[in-house]
């Protein structure tokens, strides 16, 4: 079965149906909002979703701060299944020794951004011989870090990715019920994921997720 991963969700009841929808996995990005980075919610907000869901979906925490000592902080106050560095900070084996000594059995993702360039073959081969899974995701013009951009990129450097590394491999990048299942069967990722395109809309701005289009996109997925 490919897994799936719900981002970024903003209120507890909105989490809590997409995982009655199927979601495996449910993200959620702290941060400012009305910042540049989409769908952030307070720390605060964050604990209140993670309560919401703990025992029922794997808990990603998104962090967007650029220093080390403030991630790891952080982490420890909401204690994520999973930390994913996608933004202003990227971990390094380090950091992962420190995040494995300091909150202990919280796993680390990192982002690879791809787009028709194969030297994120590269990166992917180096950020998965110290975490403990990696995200391919599109790059933006409009949002910072990697992911967000709500586009497909180029998914022969993703299936070459998932032949050359030992890790869980989440697909990323403009997923959505309507390409999941091409994706699923180019790329044969562990879990695939989705925002933009499970999201609603409004005045430019993802302003909660479309219920019914989760359930279709993790449907799809459960299905290989």
């Amino acid at each position: 079965m490919t897994y799936t991963q719900i981002y970024s969700l903003q209120y507890p009841d909105e989490a809590l149906a997409c995982v009655e929808a199927g979601a495996d996995r449910i993200g959620v990005l702290v941060g400012f909002a009305g910042g540049k980075y989409p769908c952030a919610v307070t720390e605060e907000r964050a604990a209140e979703i993670f309560q919401a869901i703990r025992g029922k979906a794997v808990t990603i925490l998104i962090s967007v701060l650029p220093d080390p000592d403030a991630i790891i902080q952080q982490t420890k106050r909401l204690m994520p299944d999973v930390l994913h560095l996608c933004a202003e900070y990227d971990g390094d084996p380090a950091f992962k020794e420190r995040l494995n000594k300091e909150v202990p059995g919280v796993l680390l993702m990192e982002a690879v951004g791809v787009g028709t360039d194969p030297r994120a073959i590269d990166e992917a081969v180096y950020k998965a011989s110290f975490a403990d899974i990696l995200i391919l995701d599109s790059v933006s013009d409009v949002v910072p870090g990697v992911g967000a951009a709500g586009v497909t990129h180029d998914w022969d450097i993703d299936a070459e990715i998932v032949r050359r590394v030992n890790v869980p491999v989440v697909e990323a990048g403009g997923l959505g019920p309507d390409n999941v299942a091409q994706a699923i069967e180019k790329i044969h990722p562990w879990a695939v994921d989705s925002l933009t395109k499970t999201s609603i809309k409004e005045n430019g701005i993802l302003v909660r997720k479309d219920i019914d289009k989760v359930r279709e996109f993790c449907r799809i997925s459960h299905q290989y």
